[in-house]
């Protein structure tokens, strides 16, 4: 005999598009997932879906079995919600996905806030992106974007990479050379200075380094400490010079701890985007995080109007 929850899971899989997805809407383990969908195949007789890299594409008879179960299956669905008593409404639980440096400007002191659980996620942007696609997030902060066709990108923000340097970081022989944009100067004064930088990612320091001086940094940091954070409280009300994004920066910046030293006669700016998939059963939560980083980046920079999406 055919199990109801087979049809609960084909229909799950169905309309997100993954096992992990499915999984997740249906709070159940992955591999209960595929149980589930091969014992409804083997029952019905052929394929449901045909397994890509990337998704779990219906097939015809899929497709015709979904258009027949779907209408019945959603009234079940409504009648367990309406009649089911709980003592208390379950928490929702949301990964997000960004840098390590983010997190500690926006959302960390948001945390204990929160009407619902949050697990945060640090790495690389290919794999962030990979992993909203497949469900293990449910959104991400990214200057990047992918070819995923699931997903939605809105732009936020815009990060300017600028070369920062310490309160006591004297500038008063490099303000001329700035004047005459003598570049083979301009390099020399900025390698005579101590540099930080970071163990992780010196994509800033290269970048800037190639778009205006049209080479790579033939140079290394003096110190390498673990992350941004990090160089700014090293330079902090000292000396030194680092290449960051502006705005994890702000709060130093404001206090005079430290300043801005150069932005470059090409300017570096990143678009920030919400990455979501176009289908989240958490939108409210997806948009309260939203709100939280719309009030610290870019209503904190209001001054910077000519950089920020409205």
């Amino acid at each position: 005999m055919v199990n109801l929850e087979w049809f609960r899971t084909f229909k799950a899989i169905y309309e997100t598009g993954t096992l992990t997805g499915a999984a997740e809407a249906l709070y159940v383990s992955q591999p209960g997932v595929s149980l589930h969908l091969s014992s409804l195949e083997s029952y019905v007789g052929y394929k449901l879906f045909d397994r890509t890299s990337r998704k779990m594409v219906s097939t015809e008879r899929g497709k015709i079995l979904y258009n027949y179960i779907q209408e019945s299956l959603c009234k079940l669905e409504e009648a367990e919600r309406h009649f089911h008593k709980t003592a208390e409404k379950e928490k929702p639980t949301i990964s997000i996905g960004m840098c390590f440096e983010t997190f500690q400007f926006t959302l960390e002191s948001y945390l204990p806030t929160l009407d619902f659980n949050v697990i945060i996620k640090f790495g690389d942007y290919p794999q962030m992106l990979s992993d909203l696609d497949n469900g293990i997030l449910d959104l991400i902060i990214t200057p990047q974007k992918g070819d995923y066709k699931g997903l939605v990108y809105t732009p936020f923000f815009k990060e300017r990479i600028v070369v920062i340097g310490g309160a006591k970081t004297s500038t008063d022989d490099l303000e001329p050379l700035l004047k005459s944009k003598d570049l083979n100067a301009i390099q020399d004064w900025l390698k005579r200075q101590t540099w930080y930088g970071t163990a992780g990612d010196m994509e800033h320091l290269r970048r800037f380094w190639h778009v205006n001086f049209g080479k790579r940094p033939d140079f290394k940091p003096n110190y390498i400490v673990p992350n941004m954070s990090s160089i700014i409280r090293c330079l902090s009300g000292g000396n030194g010079i680092a290449v960051i994004p502006d705005f994890l920066s702000k709060n130093e910046l404001d206090s005079g701890n430290v300043k801005q030293i150069w932005e470059g006669y090409n300017v570096i700016e990143n678009t920030l985007y919400f990455g979501t998939r176009r289908k989240t059963m958490y939108l409210d939560e997806v948009n309260q995080i939203q709100e939280i980083f719309l009030k610290e980046m870019v209503n904190e920079h209001q001054d910077k109007q000519a950089v920020i999406f409205n």
